[in-house]
């Protein structure tokens, strides 16, 4: 799979079109963050204690995609995607990584999501609730905390590409 291009959200674009580009400006960043490594690289973490990796994040952020697109918002039944392998009700949100993990496969998932997820949004309008936390919570919201999420795992991004190779300010 080809790294999709990063394209800078438009100045003057109308709230949907903004929200829905700077989601996609961030799911671009991620991948590019992850973009030329080798597979043991993508899965080294940066600083003890941490265990954060590359590999990590994606698995996590298809994960995330899964929850607020597909569970949230369209209400489906879709279990956790990822299985760190220590058992039922150890799920860990995909950052840890099985033993079998691979970046080619975690890509491919996180794609599928976003495809889904992209599906789900263009059958809502911002106003379209979902149910959360004992009340509802709006698509807007959802995009919100999206770019929230990934601006933040971005930043961990950041710091694992710079450890790992020097490269920044991709």
């Amino acid at each position: 799979m080809s790294t999709p291009e990063r394209v800078m959200p438009p100045l003057d674009a109308d709230e949907r079109t903004s929200l829905e580009s700077w989601l996609d400006f961030y799911r671009s960043t991620l991948a590019q963050k992850c973009d030329g490594l080798e597979e043991h690289q993508l899965r080294e973490a940066s600083v003890a204690p941490s265990s954060i990796t590359l590999l990590g994040l994606v698995q996590h952020m298809a994960e995330v995609e899964r929850n607020w697109f597909r569970r949230i918002l369209a209400q489906e039944d879709a279990p956790p995607i990822f299985d760190n392998g220590a058992g039922p009700g150890t799920h860990d949100g995909g950052f840890d990584l099985a033993e079998g993990a691979t970046y080619e496969t975690a890509l491919a998932v996180w794609q599928t999501e976003i495809a889904r997820a992209r599906a789900h949004c263009a059958a809502h309008s911002l106003d379209d609730t979902g149910p959360f936390m004992g009340g509802q919570v709006t698509l807007r919201w959802i995009y919100t905390h999206m770019i929230a999420e990934y601006a933040r795992h971005c930043g961990h991004a950041d710091f694992l590409r710079e450890r790992l190779d020097g490269l920044t300010g991709v």
